[in-house]
């Protein structure tokens, strides 16, 4: 049991520390122009590096055509969010084309 409650502790603290040392650091220096610069792309970068990866990898391999039913939710799911920049809209759409175009290809 005092292993788990270590396992814990340390997987907190791993966590906890990098993030909390860049708000140490910067609280007592301003961030640098080009640091705050790449910065912004960070949650662009993170979003796309979770998202293409589900939508275009079938079982570990490509998958990239009509036959995708993920691929095409996704796709009309981005032109959703970009026409009404809505995300509850987005999701619902992107959700109910994933169960038709599932529906549809298989």
């Amino acid at each position: 049991m005092t292993a788990f409650w270590l396992l814990i502790l340390g997987l907190a603290l791993a966590s906890f520390l990098p993030r909390a040392s860049f708000i140490l650091l910067f609280a007592r220096w301003p961030v640098p122009a080009p640091l705050q610069r790449a910065l912004r792309y960070v949650p662009a970068a993170v979003f796309s590096a979770i998202l293409v990866p589900a939508l275009v990898l079938t079982d570990g391999s490509l998958h990239i055509g009509l036959d995708n039913p993920r691929l095409l939710a996704g796709i009309l799911a981005g032109a959703i969010a970009w026409r009404t920049r809505n995300t509850l809209i987005t999701i619902v759409t992107g959700m109910l084309a994933l169960h038709l175009f599932g529906y549809l290809v298989k």
